[in-house]
This record gives structure tokens, sequence and C-alpha cells, in this order.
């Protein structure tokens, strides 16, 4: 279908952000596949939401950053969420390898782990000691590589993020450094600029984002946001130490939704029948099916969600590459049986979700919308 994005596999996604930072800062083992600078400190800054499509859309709003639009887009992966793309960012590998494969994905004891919390849904209990982050996600992140190769690595993100589940499945290794608001994020990424040695900084700023699903993508209170964003990239700009890169990135774009459009399932049985589990977000539904309901599932999802989507197979999505070259044997499981990746509109829960079926700015699927996220580069 033209109208998806599907994630580059050629050295310019997400993944791919991290490393290229330490091969522009000549580490051994890390290669720039982005082209960047030649630096001796570098820090990224994410901006939860910004979509490249955003921001070049308002452009008014946030003229530096959107001057510095001079590359081409990256792409966030797959599902377009934030627990996916800050894991894929901070270990360098697709969704296939790292296994945090959505908004809420399928969990060992028959229930869903939403990573934001590493909480079970829908009883919303702590899965922290009995599905750990170090468990479900294993490998190195590239912060512990860069850590373990002399690079003094540190994370510059929100102070209630410290010991959270996704910060130790995505960010371990790295010297956390809570953070408050825009003035401390600031002077920590650029403290982090000025050593003596190598470092590497990852910065995070999430209000964005939260506007964007309340008010929806481009609203006031979201234009007003981006402008201060727009003031702090300037900022820090202006007072970039010599020899160290800044790189201004995103996890995912976001495009409205009207809830009230928006396909229930929780109220219509079509999409119930044979569902035994339904995780993911509004965008991008993993749909568990019972034994033997395969068919019938895809069946009904398909003619139910019709023009307005995609529905496939969870292999079918494999095969197409969606979570990356490699799913590793102990992710399979947290993908759907049946995956409902939309176009236009949503599916909604409104009884098991009712806060997130109520937002107005969604993510999740392959639209170059949601797909496409800039990436800003300063100095060198």
């Amino acid at each position: 279908m033209d109208w998806i994005v599907a994630p580059d596999g050629n050295g310019r996604a997400l993944p791919d952000v991290l490393p290229s930072l330490l091969g522009s800062m000549g580490l051994a083992g890390f290669t720039d596949t982005l082209g960047l600078p030649e630096c001796r400190s570098a820090a990224v800054l994410l901006v939860d939401g910004l979509g490249h499509d955003l921001l070049r859309d308002h452009a008014a709003d946030a003229p530096f950053l959107a001057d510095l639009l001079t590359r081409a887009p990256l792409t966030a992966g797959f599902p377009t969420t934030t627990v996916t793309s800050i894991t894929s960012l901070g270990t360098g590998r697709c969704a296939g390898e790292h296994g945090l494969v959505g908004y809420t994905f399928a969990e060992p004891s028959g229930g869903l782990l939403h990573p934001l919390s590493w909480s079970s849904r829908p009883d919303r209990q702590s899965l922290l000691e009995s599905w750990p982050p170090e468990q479900v996600q294993p490998t190195a992140t590239v912060l512990e590589r860069a850590a373990a190769a002399g690079v003094a690595v540190r994370t510059a993100v929100p102070a209630e993020f410290e010991g959270s589940g996704l910060t130790r499945a995505a960010l371990r290794g790295a010297e956390f450094r809570g953070q408050r608001a825009l003035g401390d994020l600031a002077a920590e990424l650029l403290a982090a600029l000025d050593g003596d040695g190598p470092g590497l900084c990852y910065g995070y700023h999430g209000h964005l984002d939260w506007l964007g699903h309340v008010h929806g993508p481009g609203s006031l209170p979201w234009r007003f946001q981006l402008a201060q964003l727009d003031r702090l990239v300037v900022t820090l700009a202006d007072r970039l130490p010599p020899g160290a890169v800044l790189a201004v990135i995103a996890d995912h774009g976001m495009v409205e939704v009207d809830p009230a459009t928006a396909f229930d399932a929780d109220t219509d049985p079509a999409l119930q029948d044979g569902v035994r589990l339904l995780g993911g977000e509004v965008r991008a539904r993993h749909v568990y099916v019972e034994p033997g309901a395969l068919g019938d599932v895809l069946a009904a999802w398909r003619e139910r969600i019709g023009e307005h989507g995609m529905v496939l197979t969870g292999e079918q999505a494999i095969d197409q590459g969606w979570f990356g070259p490699v799913v590793a044997d102990s992710v399979r499981p947290r993908i759907g049986d049946v995956l409902a990746i939309m176009r236009v509109s949503g599916v909604v829960r409104s009884v098991a979700e009712p806060g997130e079926a109520a937002l107005l700015g969604q993510h999740g699927s392959l639209t170059a919308a949601e797909q496409l996220v800039p990436l800003l580069v300063l100095g060198g």
C-alpha cells in the first residue's frame, strides 16, 4: 500500500543515531552511517512527538529548527511509539531484537506489559520483579558499550524516570542525571559536551508529545510548546563548545484522530470474537487470538477495518521486515497473531483504555506523518 512508509534498513533509522555519533568521535567498533561531523563529544536531544512533517508544516513557529531541516529524515521503526523507539535508539537494534514491540504487548503470565509503567494490564501490578527489564531486553545498550570504551556517558531525563523499567531496559549503562525543567536540561546537555574527554549524553523532552495527545498536533498549545523548544535549541547552539555535536531527533510523529469516529474494540463484537488479548495502541494493534481462530479473526478485522488501514498476520509483518532484519525467538510470542495498522482513524478501547481512547493525537502506525522523524545537527 502506497501510504505505508516501511522502516529503513540501510543505516538511516533511530538505531543508527548513537552508533553514528560514537563513530564520528572516532571510537573503534562504531560506524557513522549518517554522515555526521567529526567531534570529540556528542549529545542527542530527543523531542518526543516531533515528527518531520509536523516540524516542516509549522516552520513559522520554530524557525531555527526548521532551518536545520537540511538532511533527509530518519525512520522511527515499527511501531512508531515511544517505548519501542527509545529502546531502538538506546540499544542500536530494531524491535525484533530488543523485544519492546509496542505500547502494550503480551507477557508470559497471560496479560499485557505496559512498558511505560512496567506494569501489567488490566490489573496494573508491577512486573519489575516477575519480568525484569534486563530479562525482557537482555542485549547490551549502546550506552553500556560506550562506557566500556572509556566514554563519559550520562542521561539527562526527567527525575522520575530514575530506576524505571524503560530506563533499565533501554538506557542502562549511563550516569543518571534527573531533570525537572528546560533550564536544567539545557545546562546538563552543555555540561556533558564540555568535559575533558570523550562524552556522550542523551537528553529527553516529553511535553510536546503530551500536548499533542491532549489538544492535537498543530493545536495552539502544541505550537506554543514548539516555539519554546525552538528557543531551547537556540540557547544550546549559542553555547555549544568547540568540537561538540548536538543532534536533535524525535521518536515518532503524530496524527489527529477523532475519538468519536474511531472503531471501538470494547463494544464491537466483530472485533472481539476469537480474540483472547488486545494490545498495542490506537493506531497499531496487536491482536492475540484464541487457538484455531486466526483465519476467522483475520477475516473479521479485515472486513471491519476496510480501507481505513491494513490488517495482516504478525508473520507477514515479520517477513516484510517491519520489526527489523532479525526477530529473536523470545520476541515472536510478543508480536500479535494479527496486526491492525491504521491509515486513518484508529481502534480504541473505551472500557479498558478510556484515557487513551479520548486523546486527540495518536501515533503507532506507518504513515509518513508518524514514521519520519527529523535529524537536526549542530556543531562539529
